[in-house]
């Protein structure tokens, strides 16, 4: 399978690949199997994950989109909140998205965010800046050159650890797009049913929240 740098959750220099990897391999092992996992780029996980020789990719927010065209979801995996960072003391109030119309917002380019933020987004009602990684956004942030960014707050706070001169100039915003779960994204063939089934059935014997700190 392949998988992305998305510390901690996952990354190839994370203790055993990060927290999600780690849970993901228990849930096969639990079953007997063993799981080699790539770590690149998201475009190139995605598409090498749906390729030849690969079974899927994860970690992936669930999309109704890539669940009707290429994705056979696994049983839903903890996570945690997705929300904005914002520049330190920022007086951004919202309430609805729509309260957002006029602000330059980061995003990771290729990540799903939530049905309604993608949704504004698509309608035109939200103005989007895609870079190419959390990190980028958060920079961006502290310099002032987005208003705001998605980004899971756990995913921040590690990278407030491994780059402290962005400490004390963002913070995340207190209001939270959503609380969601992660997947695998299995390919819809025969092997990647077959994988998906005994994923699911390693997943029900491991506690996946034991495996995954939420922090750092």
């Amino acid at each position: 399978m392949t998988s992305l740098e998305w510390p901690p959750y996952a990354g190839e220099s994370l203790p055993n690949g990060g927290f999600t990897v780690v849970g993901v391999r228990a849930a096969f092992e639990a079953m007997g199997h063993h799981l080699d996992v790539l770590f690149m780029p998201w475009p190139r996980a995605i598409a090498t994950g749906l390729g030849e020789g690969f079974i899927g990719y994860f970690p992936k927010y669930y999309s109704a989109e890539a669940a009707r065209t290429s994705c056979a979801f696994s049983d839903p995996m903890p996570s945690g909140p997705v929300g904005f960072v914002v520049p330190a003391d920022s007086s951004v109030m919202w309430h609805t998205l729509d309260d957002l119309k006029d602000k330059e917002i980061g995003v990771v380019a290729g990540y799903v965010n939530t049905v309604a933020f993608d949704e504004a987004v698509a309608d035109g009602r939200l103005t989007v800046m895609p870079a190419n990684d959390d990190l980028t956004n958060v920079r961006k942030v502290a310099a002032r050159r987005l208003d705001m960014a998605v980004i899971d707050p756990h995913v921040l706070e590690w990278l407030l650890v491994q780059h402290p001169e962005l400490r004390g100039r963002v913070e995340m915003h207190p209001r939270l797009l959503e609380d969601k779960n992660i997947y695998i994204c299995f390919q819809k063939t025969v092997a990647g049913e077959r994988a998906r089934r005994i994923f699911n059935a390693g997943l029900a014997r491991v506690d996946m929240r034991a495996l995954m700190p939420i922090r750092p």
